[in-house]
């Protein structure tokens, strides 16, 4: 009897954990749209047009997820959530998912209850000043104000470099990105700190953009990627291997561009990728086709990551170690097998 009673046991807690498992991914289709964390205005990764629709590189990324899961990129609901608000959200389950601006951390995972799926952008704080300063150096930033966003790693970043290289700060603290660059264009602060990126997008929003210049120095590792909580393995798995695909189908060469020719391919890596061959796709809950879904949606890696916040974009970002492992850069994904 006690053996029967602990086989029913199993049982059950092996039930209780598949059907955990893979409410997000059932909540999602049963309801036909993903609802998806952003930002709430960043030039590049996130922000409305003047139609409102939403573009950008963290958007592209829902818009993934979307097409992997339900087969359609539109079928998004965009929440957008400042740097405070976010992973309340997220915890509570007013979003599915967050893409936005969030650097992958110890204390995020382990005091949060929360799980980052990769990392979709390699980031580092730096600074932003007026170029009229010639200032050349992070180094040359003794006694200045400085201002940096509420609810973020950058304000502990911004004191222990300060700290260390024996430089006085003021540091003023904002709630918002919008509010940051009020600030610094009023003269309440001199310098903006936050991630590369970010700075680069802030100085579109501003009067004259060329009067500022983002500094070379980077103060940190700011891993940026979409996060998910914790206690969903399934979903974990979706949303990272979306993020993989984008990786792999840039590395193999499949674009949105020669996704029809690609599907011809008889290489076996773009054949399994693409769901021409095996059913990897169906392991995650998805379709076996899931990952050519994503390309023909959003494209691959690189195309996303041009298009929105590349050199040839208004931002201008060179791709620097977002390139590829094998051009030189540190983007790297498993492999499809």
């Amino acid at each position: 009897m006690k053996k029967i009673l602990a086989l029913l046991a199993g049982a059950v807690a092996a039930f209780a954990t598949t059907g955990a498992s893979a409410q997000t991914l059932k909540a999602v289709k049963d309801r036909g749209e993903l609802v998806c964390g952003v930002s709430k205005g960043l030039p590049g990764f996130s922000a409305p047009d003047a139609s409102g629709k939403w573009t950008g590189f963290d958007v592209d990324f829902c818009r993934a997820v979307a097409a992997a899961v339900l087969g359609d990129p539109q079928k998004v609901k965009f929440v957008p959530l400042n740097a405070e608000e976010r992973f309340p959200a997220l915890k509570k389950g007013d979003v599915d998912v967050l893409s936005r601006n969030s650097t992958w951390t110890l204390e995020r995972e382990g005091a949060l209850g929360l799980l980052f799926a990769g990392i979709s952008y390699f980031d580092g704080q730096g600074f932003l000043v007026r170029d009229s300063r010639k200032v050349t150096s992070a180094l040359e930033l003794d006694k200045s104000k400085v201002c940096v966003q509420a609810g973020t790693t950058a304000a502990a970043g911004t004191e222990a470099f300060f700290k260390t290289n024996g430089m006085a700060l003021e540091l003023i603290s904002v709630p918002n990105s919008a509010e940051m660059v009020k600030a610094y264009e009023e003269g309440r602060c001199d310098v903006l700190t936050t991630d590369v990126s970010q700075l680069y997008a802030l100085r579109l929003n501003m009067a004259k953009p060329a009067d500022h210049i983002v500094l070379p120095d980077v103060i940190s590792k700011e891993p940026l990627g979409p996060v998910v909580r914790q206690g969903d393995d399934q979903w974990l798995n979706v949303v990272k291997w979306v993020l993989f695909s984008m990786i792999n189908a840039e590395e193999l060469g499949v674009s949105a561009a020669n996704l029809d020719e690609a599907l011809k391919s008889q290489k076996p890596d773009v054949k399994r990728l693409l769901g021409a061959e095996g059913a990897l796709g169906e392991g995650l809950g998805l379709e076996k086709v899931f990952a050519a879904n994503v390309i023909k949606a959003v494209g691959n890696y690189g195309e996303a990551y041009e298009r929105n916040v590349g050199a040839a974009s208004k931002l201008g970002i060179p791709r620097g170690i977002n390139q590829l492992w094998s051009m030189g850069g540190i983007q790297y994904a498993p492999p499809f097998r």
